[in-house]
């Protein structure tokens, strides 16, 4: 079973996610995939304890709910 965050939803993060990466999410608030489509690619790696292989896994997750990060803005 998933843990659930203190609103009682249960967090729907993939499994196999490092433990830093997971303690990173966790520490941002983050326990739905959904929240992580309003953040860039540059943000969640700039989460202490999140790192490429974490990203990738998020990445691929999203990908086949057929969501994704936010866009990157160019500057």
């Amino acid at each position: 079973m998933k843990p659930s965050d203190a609103g009682g939803r249960e967090s729907d993060l993939p499994d196999g996610l490092p433990k830093p990466a997971m303690r990173a999410l966790a520490g941002a608030d983050i326990q739905r995939l959904q929240q992580l489509t309003t953040m860039t690619e540059s943000d969640v790696l700039r989460l202490h304890g999140m790192g490429p292989k974490a990203l990738g896994i998020l990445r691929s997750t999203l990908a086949d709910r057929g969501q994704s990060f936010a866009a990157e803005e160019n500057q």
